[in-house]
């Protein structure tokens, strides 16, 4: 079983790779011959440098920073209020107390104040505590001119609704569960990562040994052309054996060719998805036989059922439908709030005048809006809701077994793979063995052109069965370790691991 690193080192391959875009991509310019890679250096490559990569980390950045937001909202906030001018210049409506109408009359003013006030969420009763102090300066200008200045030096308040729906509660239990699905979801991503750089070492993988083996078929079946016409020469074929020969060679010719296209196009995608330059000429060493590993099933299920943010997004849901139906049962009532507050103001002609002797101000307000005839527009509401949560948890419960299922499966597909890998590799070796004593034996006059062509066909499906072989051991490996969330090699979570801080720098 290879080695995996630690992911505290991909944030080195992240700077790296801007400094590959600032310079022009060095390492194509320093390296000579092709690049050549193991599956490990291309999952670490995929974590560092794909834009699936970038993507994944941008995804967690707004969930931290959605989730920081809401920390923040439990601590006190400070605000300045001001209104540095106002000025006003219009006509206004008077009562003229001597003629007993009323007469419109010119007036001018001009306004400045501010405020500073101090908040704090009470998460228990969901209201908020208020501590503020206010200045503000009028001035009159026309028939009447005069100035005032209003304070009030100090003032604490509560406001509070009174229906019973606290939205502060809900959010306590709503936004920890929200970020952990957000780190869970980080892990996951990786994973997918290197679960489609798997895929593309593989595919990449299959078409090197498809035009390795084409390569060797074309010169094979030269050489082997060239040598019926000479046995043609002794009557040792006949003219039929030499255009079979020769339309082997064709062929092979052809299948080179489209071995090549296919190792190219391969090639590019795997360079593409890595994020490396299109043209940059990859080689890879294919991993050996991985050392056995037990992966129980009970065990896969539990670490799947913790740990998977597919299933702490279903908890998420569900308590927002529950949220929902809290909010529009309650809402269904009336609606009521409660607003009071306690302090001092004064008003006088001066700035020092208007702190001194401030007199008590106490304000008490309640409000109630009840309705009388709203035609069901409140319980439809409530209804709704309600059946939503019906919904979502239905749904939550089905996309759980759909889980499980997925677990149980790819456990005992991977496995089935550890056992598939051995005899594949057996397979291989035993073809290659066979196709060369049967050349040989053509070569001595031996065998027959159908023997040596069955001997080649089994060679060159035994090599894609070895491949595919890996290919599906690995997928299934890193898709366990992305259902789980869990490394069975060391035993350890991967959030053990991981540092989160890294990603949020």
């Amino acid at each position: 079983m290879m080695k995996r690193t630690k992911y505290s080192k991909w944030q080195l391959g992240g700077l790296l790779v801007g400094l590959w875009m600032l310079l022009g991509s060095p390492l194509k310019a320093q390296q000579e011959g092709p690049l050549v890679l193991t599956l490990q250096e291309t999952i670490e490559l995929a974590a560092d440098s794909s834009l699936e990569a970038f993507r994944t980390k941008n995804l967690f950045l707004s969930s931290y920073w959605e989730y920081r937001t809401f920390r923040a909202e439990r601590l006190p906030s400070l605000t300045l209020n001001l209104t540095p001018v106002e000025y006003y210049s219009d006509f206004t409506r008077r009562y003229d107390s001597e003629a007993d109408i009323d007469v419109y009359r010119r007036q001018r003013s001009f306004y400045t104040g501010g405020s500073l006030e101090v908040t704090q969420n009470f998460d228990l009763l969901g209201g908020s505590f208020f501590l503020d102090s206010d200045l503000g300066y009028i001035r009159n200008f026309g028939e009447s001119n005069y100035s005032q200045f209003t304070t009030v030096p100090i003032r604490i308040g509560y406001t509070q609704s009174l229906i019973g729906y606290n939205p502060f509660r809900w959010q306590r239990k709503i936004e920890p569960l929200k970020y952990e699905k957000a780190k869970k979801e980080l892990l996951y991503n990786i994973e997918q990562i290197s679960e489609q750089a798997t895929t593309y070492f593989f595919n990449l993988a299959m078409a090197q040994a498809e035009y390795d083996l084409a390569k060797d078929n074309l010169a094979s079946t030269d050489s082997l052309y060239r040598i019926g016409e000479e046995r043609l020469k002794i009557a040792s074929i006949t003219r039929a054996d030499l255009l079979t020969l020769r339309l082997d060679a064709v062929n092979a010719r052809n299948t080179f060719q489209n071995a090549e296209i296919a190792l190219k196009r391969a090639m590019f995608s795997l360079a593409s998805f890595l994020n490396l330059n299109k043209n940059t000429d990859i080689r890879l060493r294919l991993p050996g036989k991985p050392l056995a590993l037990s992966v129980p099933v009970d065990e896969a299920l539990g670490l799947a059922r913790e740990n998977s943010p597919e299933l702490l997004g279903l908890k998420q849901d569900v308590l927002e439908a529950e949220q929902a139906v809290d909010k529009a049962r309650k809402e269904s009532w009336f609606d009521a709030s409660l607003s009071a507050s306690v302090g001092f103001n004064q008003v006088a002609g001066t700035f020092s005048e208007a702190y001194r002797d401030p007199l008590r101000q106490e304000i008490v307000s309640l409000t109630l809006t009840i309705p009388l005839v709203d035609w069901g527009v409140r319980k439809g509401k409530y209804n709704v809701a309600k059946n939503n949560l019906g919904v979502v948890q239905t749904s939550a419960r089905q996309q759980e077994v759909n889980l499980e299922e997925e677990v149980i499966m790819t456990v005992n597909d991977f496995n089935i793979q550890q056992r598939l890998i051995g005899s594949a590799e057996e397979a291989l070796d035993l073809a290659i063995m066979a196709y060369e004593e049967t050349k040989q034996r053509f070569l001595i006059g031996q065998a027959d052109l159908n023997s040596l062509t069955l001997s080649l066909n089994r060679q060159q499906e035994a090599q894609r069965n070895y491949i595919t072989a890996l290919q599906n051991y690995w997928l299934s490996y890193y898709k366990i370790r992305k259902l789980t969330l869990h490394d069975f090699e060391t035993g350890i979570s991967l959030g053990d691991l991981f540092d989160y801080q890294l990603y949020t720098k």
